[in-house]
């Protein structure tokens, strides 16, 4: 199968794209902290810093240049002309959401000019709703879990002739989808050109969210590669909601039963995307889980070594970390180099 972020534009395009909805755009930061280093033993540790991307969260990179893209492709024209003309009569945009990709595909119909739905479980908080909210969207509430919404807003999209716009399909040539993996492209070609810039080596290891797998994905594509030996890319994932471990061990999405409920709010998800499957086993990534406990504690470790100040789903990562640190997993020794991403701030009311 080819790999759909090789049709995609590159990373310095998409960049290019979504600064014009915002003057400020810029990378965000690479973090070093020597101590995390020190506690495990290892040679560095980075932490790539989403809560400074615009939303607060990477998912804008995704969600809202797919929403964009959608559109441009539905009027026939680019994203530029999409948002100078704020053409009259465009269809929705419509996506299932834990929180984060539901505020993005909303910033991207409110500055397009077009209508969006975005369907929610009954577990999203309402804090989170409200963001979207307050972009424009309207809420449909779902019973059930976030498959259960994925499952809506796709016969949704269907009946209503709208535009989909999942991060998560069983079609893997969904153009849409593929969107959104190569806009979370974005954070990799980021990493490359920090690291380069500062003089680093690269690092040895990534610990990187699942989810559904995209932005573990996008990781894998982006870095495998060019990093160091032995060169791992780890999908953490919470023990409740093991969507991508699943997948892989299986060779085929599969859908989780439960009811998924995790501390990590937006790694809720029961079946895993299949071209961002396809992605991970190309590039010989792994997946973990990490119990309750430890994405619960992640936060507040990353916050005594430096780090930002985020949710135990913007840690996820950092807690599959430690834990392959306590247990010496993955090839993990004195001389390793890890990169975690941080993807979401810790806002004060709650939301992310």
């Amino acid at each position: 199968m080819t790999d759909l972020m090789h049709r995609q534009q590159d990373s310095a395009a998409i960049a290019a794209e979504l600064r014009r909805l915002s003057p400020a755009y810029a990378p965000t930061p690479l973090l070093d902290l020597p101590r995390l280093a020190a506690r495990l033993g290892v040679e560095q540790v980075l932490a790539k810093d989403e809560s400074h991307r615009m939303l607060r969260s990477f998912k804008s990179l995704g969600g809202t240049y797919a929403g964009l893209r959608a559109l441009a492709r539905a009027a026939g024209g680019d994203i530029a002309t999409l948002l100078a003309e704020r053409p009259a009569g465009q269809p929705a945009l419509v996506c299932a959401s834990d929180g984060n990709h539901g505020l993005a595909v909303a910033l991207a119909a409110s500055r397009a000019g077009a209508a969006a739905r975005v369907f929610l479980h009954r577990a999203v908080p309402a804090s989170r709703a409200a963001r979207i909210a307050a972009e424009g969207a309207e809420i449909v509430w779902v019973q059930g879990t976030y498959d259960d919404a994925v499952d809506a807003a796709a016969a949704a999209a269907r009946t209503e002739g709208d535009i989909l716009v999942a991060d998560t399909t069983d079609d893997p040539d969904d153009l849409v989808v593929g969107d959104v993996m190569a806009g979370y492209g974005v954070i990799a070609a980021e990493i490359r050109q920090q690291m380069t810039a500062g003089g680093m080596a690269p690092p040895t290891h990534v610990f990187v969210q699942a989810g559904v797998g995209g932005l573990a994905a996008a990781m894998a594509a982006g870095l495998t590669q060019w990093l160091a030996a032995p060169a791992r890319v780890v999908a953490v994932e919470p023990e409740e909601a093991p969507s991508v471990s699943a997948g892989l061990a299986a060779g085929r999405a599969v859908r989780v039963p439960g009811a998924l409920e995790t501390t990590a709010e937006m790694l809720s998800c029961g079946e895993a995307s299949v071209p961002a499957l396809a992605v991970l086993r190309r590039h010989g990534a792994v997946a973990m889980t990490v119990p309750e406990a430890g994405l619960e504690a992640a936060p507040a470790v990353l916050c005594a070594a430096g780090g930002p100040a985020t949710t135990p789903s913007g840690a996820t990562g950092l807690a599959g970390l430690l834990q392959a640190g306590e247990n010496r997993s993955f090839g993990l020794d004195a001389g390793s180099r890890v990169l975690v991403l941080v993807t979401e701030a810790a806002l004060d009311d709650g939301a992310a």
